[in-house]
């Protein structure tokens, strides 16, 4: 039986934890938020941080010093981080699901999160390489969150 299947997500060990990261980088894409409706929608810019090509943080350790906006993501607030998509593996395991095929840790391979569509590689852009008035312009639909 795997880690996932015996564990919750509090009794994981750190390196546990961050292995079920698929590497996605959907948690690192801008979000916008309706004043009004509260709602929330994805845009195609990440933080300047992401490497485009990995997608992984290029300075994991000092991200939530670097960028203040970075939400951190632990076992107790998973569950409820509603704007993770639903193939996140932490959102998945909180809500007792399993995870997909596709997730590195099932195929073993880090590249069956591309092959799958799930990852923003090539999809993305960079913060800093969008002028602010043009950030509506960059939300997308891709992204299930629901």
């Amino acid at each position: 039986m795997n880690f996932w299947e015996e564990k919750s997500l509090e009794e994981m060990s750190d390196a546990e934890w961050e292995s079920l990261c698929d590497g996605c980088a959907q948690c690192c894409m801008i979000k916008l938020e309706d004043e009004e409706s509260g709602s929330i929608v994805h845009t195609a810019m990440v933080c300047d941080y992401l490497e485009l090509e990995t997608c992984r943080c290029t300075d994991y350790p000092a991200r939530h010093q670097n960028v203040p906006d970075c939400v951190e993501l632990t076992p107790s607030r998973a569950a409820s981080f509603s704007w993770l998509p639903k193939s996140c593996a932490y959102r998945t395991l909180a809500e007792g699901r399993p995870l997909a095929a596709w997730h590195p840790l099932l195929s073993g391979s880090p590249d069956t999160v591309i092959e799958a569509g799930i990852s923003v590689q090539g999809r993305v852009v960079p913060l800093s390489q969008v002028h602010p008035e043009a950030h509506e312009e960059m939300v997308i639909t891709w992204v299930d969150a629901s």
